[in-house]
């Protein structure tokens, strides 16, 4: 969808924060500008807002992850490995939280994040 689906989900985010409701935004976000956008929701919001950079530091493994997804919606085409390689992508310039999730399971690494948001384990 390109730069209409990100100002659409800004729209959307700062709607339920408004509303009181936690929003988690997740998408790729490789460029400054969207992550800064994500923030600037928050402020007008008037709620904080804790950054994460979700990373997979093996290769292998996130190439495996990329050719076995699946998807839910119809016709949406899934980026290729060779897709993500090419993919630009601007460091990050400030403080969050990096997850790397490689040779994790997805539970490890939700564990994981919530322990560095420190929030309590529901078990």
């Amino acid at each position: 969808m390109g730069p209409v689906g990100y100002v659409v989900g800004y729209a959307l985010a700062q709607e339920h924060l408004r509303q009181g409701h936690t929003v988690i935004a997740e998408s790729v976000n490789p460029v400054a500008v969207t992550r800064d956008s994500w923030l600037e929701v928050a402020k007008n919001a008037g709620v904080a807002a804790v950054e994460v950079e979700v990373v997979c530091s093996s290769a292998i493994e996130h190439r495996r992850r990329i050719a076995s997804r699946s998807v839910d919606i119809p016709d949406l085409p899934l980026p290729r490995w060779q897709d993500v390689r090419d993919r630009d992508y601007e460091p990050w310039s400030r403080d969050r939280i990096v997850l790397d999730t490689a040779g994790e399971t997805p539970a490890q690494s939700l564990r994981r994040l919530l322990d560095q948001l420190e929030v309590p384990s529901a078990t």
